[in-house]
């Protein structure tokens, strides 16, 4: 990946590298979020789960129109260029259509992150994600933790972090704030954990 080592990495730079790792079909997802270039593994089979369980309450629970995107990129943050590829986004069923790979987060209803078992989850998925998020006034980040399993509900952005941060285990009830809007039973995520 010469291209890093031979340009500063802009965000021209990052989308034609990420082009560059789709063409060569790796196992890798890239990022450009708060400066950083970061590189996602692939997810494993209870990732995906989490996923579909996630969509199917979303789209029995939530009004119609709506849809649950897994792995769409949207670019982030006000003040620095910055893209980030969430696990999962929910917004209106039409809110991507021909934006391209890299989409305008204004309509985004929440985002979501399920952390994968790698050695940069904590910085990644706990720091940097909700803060780039809360600058781009997204309403809502699930944080998906496997690693403590528990479910974080970030809130209320002010336009440099969320101001409310509900935290509950696996097995609680947490409720999903409007305008997402969905009480979530996380009783099933204890099966897909390590």
């Amino acid at each position: 990946m010469s291209v890093v080592e031979d340009r500063v990495l802009t965000q021209d730079v990052f989308e034609e590298l990420a082009r560059s790792a789709i063409r060569a079909e790796e196992a890798l997802r890239l990022e450009f979020v708060n400066g950083k270039l970061g590189v996602k593994a692939v997810p494993d089979g209870d990732h995906g789960r989490i996923i579909v369980w996630l969509t199917q309450i979303c789209m029995q629970s939530g009004p119609a129109g709506r849809w649950l995107f897994g792995a769409q990129g949207i670019r982030v943050e006000s003040y620095r260029r910055g893209n980030a590829r969430p696990d999962a986004v929910l917004a209106p069923l039409d809110t991507f259509v021909g934006q391209g790979e890299w989409a305008s987060p204004d309509d985004v209803l929440m985002v979501v992150e399920v952390t994968s078992y790698d050695e940069d989850t904590d910085r990644r998925d706990r720091v940097e994600k909700p803060r780039a998020y809360a600058e781009t006034g997204i309403p809502v980040y699930l944080l998906i933790d496997r690693d403590s399993c528990e479910v974080k509900v970030h809130s209320g952005p002010d336009g440099v972090r969320y101001e409310q941060v509900v935290t509950v285990p696996f097995g609680k009830t947490v409720t999903l704030p409007d305008p997402v809007g969905i009480e979530l039973d996380t009783e099933p995520l204890q099966s897909w954990v390590r």
